[in-house]
């Protein structure tokens, strides 16, 4: 993954090229993202910045990504995984200039027109200048799984970045680029190109999957994921999702090894990262999975005190205030910075398996199927503005790119056809049986049956409760009694959620940028339309794992919006 930063201006005789400094300077404060490497495209019309982290093609590969004669510039952040089937289908030779997955957007924009972004599986965010046309087109993938933002300074000039701090001070109309959709300078139209389906229940009414299939999807996404040309590992807190990616790279880097192929650099030592507080249930578990998968395990600790002292860059970093995001994003942040430390510059994680498959606790409480399902639809709408910016932005604060298996839209389209009837949980049934059904042998049953921990839970359930304590020391009920007035916009209901957005305002100043954080209460990390489900959960909505009262095995029985 790497940074973009993009400047448009369409109006007769205009000539960017004097704000190049200012491109350039406004691209350095995305440099953790893409440290290996800058580049510039500069013409009157369009400047385009990327700042590169190296992960495929390493030696060449550098960005913007120039077509043959010149006519195209690309900058993009992210990764194209059907690289080669798309080049093998192109209806006309294309003098490829690199070893880039990624130049084969050039290569399809030339042929079939920004229609062609429908084809891309693969996380991605790019600014496309085709000078022959004086045409700027912009695409983020389906998910969002790689950030982008966009705004208009005060001359009216069109900017897109990977990351709001790029823009904040510059456009007042700073807003998230929608995911799934394509912007064309051309017709001046932001259209969706990823529709399907599955969004409507009733095509998935009565459609079933074999557990072998689903296996098998999975274990395909995996493997397409592991394209990488650098050392790579994976996130294991011991989960079931995370064990499950865990599980099927292990598989492949032992067949890299007993085939002695080494044309791709699939690294055979696998290596496995946790973290966590002392004695937190994440650590042990991510232990047992590794010792059973036989992962090279590192299992790093840190206390309260370095979470707490890391917020306030963690924050800035992550350009969000929702509270779950900042609480898991914390022990995340300090993961990513060992991990870099360690030489590795990409891992897989498990995002996405609890929006796709019902995961959280209080999918046990949904009256029906069909809510269950609208309510995984919902979820997958909004992972742009929680996990998927959470494990991206943590992550790559420190240049450790995250890759998700479990939203590989192939694996995405076979998992979320299915009937949320066979998905559903409740009644001793417990969530993802399916998929856990589907993996069995895979990992030891304590591994595979272990009841769902959200990653602020599993990292030590001190964490939280001490978030919460310190909350209640540094704002004073008179301050969140007059919350609304310094903050009208998503005001904060908890002292907590007051506290993050006081640490936000500090980097991001103004109502746009306030604006670009999903506001309404959770329980659990619902949507607000699940607090519905259960008449207690509007009363004690958090977004902790452990406020769902009779689900949770460690459930809080106290207030927990205290």
């Amino acid at each position: 993954m790497c940074s973009i930063l993009g400047v448009h201006d369409a109006r007769p005789g205009a000539d960017l090229r004097p704000l190049r400094p200012l491109a350039l300077s406004l691209s350095a404060l995305q440099r953790h993202r893409g440290p290996d490497w800058s580049g510039v495209f500069a013409a009157p019309a369009c400047l385009l910045v990327h700042e590169r982290l190296a992960i495929v093609d390493p030696a060449g590969g550098a960005q913007p990504l120039r077509s043959g004669d010149g006519r195209l510039a690309l900058a993009v952040n992210g990764e194209i995984y059907n690289h080669r089937e798309l080049e093998q289908d192109l209806a006309a030779p294309y003098d490829f200039q690199s070893k880039s997955d990624c130049e084969i957007i050039n290569a399809l924009f030339l042929q079939e027109g920004p229609g062609a972004v429908a084809r891309l599986n693969g996380i991605f965010a790019f600014a496309l200048w085709d000078e022959a046309q004086q045409r700027l087109v912009v695409a983020r993938d389906p998910l969002g799984v790689c950030p982008l933002y966009w705004g208009h300074d005060g001359d009216g000039r069109l900017w897109v970045a990977s990351e709001m701090k790029a823009l904040a001070r510059l456009c007042d109309d700073v807003s998230a680029f929608p995911p799934g959709h394509v912007y064309d300078s051309a017709s001046g139209e932001l259209a969706r190109f990823h529709e399907r389906a599955w969004r409507d229940y009733e095509t998935t009414r009565g459609v079933t999957v074999a557990p072998q299939d689903l296996r098998e999807g999975f274990e395909r996404a995996v493997h397409r994921q592991l394209m990488t040309d650098v050392p790579y590992g994976v996130l294991l807190s011991g989960g079931l999702d995370s064990s499950l990616v865990a599980a099927c790279a292990a598989k492949f880097a032992r067949q890299r090894v007993e085939d002695g192929d080494r044309s791709e650099a699939w690294w055979p030592r696998l290596h496995s990262f946790a973290i966590g507080l002392p004695g937190s249930p994440d650590l042990a578990a991510a232990e047992k999975a590794a010792k059973a998968l036989g992962t090279v395990h590192h299992g790093f600790t840190y206390d309260f005190v370095e979470g707490v002292d890391a917020l306030p860059e963690v924050i800035r970093h992550v350009e969000s205030y929702d509270v779950t995001t900042v609480r898991a994003s914390t022990p995340m942040y300090l993961l990513a910075r060992r991990i870099k430390a360690m030489g590795v510059k990409m891992v897989l994680s498990g995002e996405g398996s609890d929006e796709i498959f019902g995961g959280y606790l209080y999918f046990h409480k949904a009256p029906d199927a069909r809510e269950f399902h609208a309510e995984c639809v919902r979820k997958l709408d909004a992972l742009h503005q929680f996990d998927c910016l959470r494990a991206n932005k943590a992550m790559m604060a420190w240049g450790v790119e995250a890759r998700v298996p479990f939203l590989d839209l192939e694996f995405l389209d076979l998992a979320m056809s299915l009937d949320a009837e066979a998905k559903r949980c409740g009644g001793g049934r417990i969530e993802k049986a399916l998929l856990r059904e589907a993996f069995a042998g895979a990992l030891p049953d304590e591994i595979l049956w272990r009841q769902k921990e959200q990653f602020s839970d599993g990292v030590g359930y001190g964490w939280i409760d001490g978030l919460k304590a310190l909350a209640g020391q540094r704002v004073s009920d008179a301050m969140l009694a007059e919350a609304a007035l310094r903050f009208p916009v998503n005001t904060p209901q908890t002292k907590e959620a007051y506290w993050y957005r006081e640490l936000f305002e500090r980097a991001f100043p103004g109502e746009a940028c306030a604006r670009t954080v999903p506001g309404g209460k959770s329980i659990a990390c619902s949507s607000p339309a699940a607090i519905a489900w259960d008449a207690a959960f509007a009363a004690a909505a958090d977004p902790s794992g452990r406020a769902v009262a009779g689900v949770h095995q460690a459930a809080e029985t106290a207030e927990v919006a205290a």
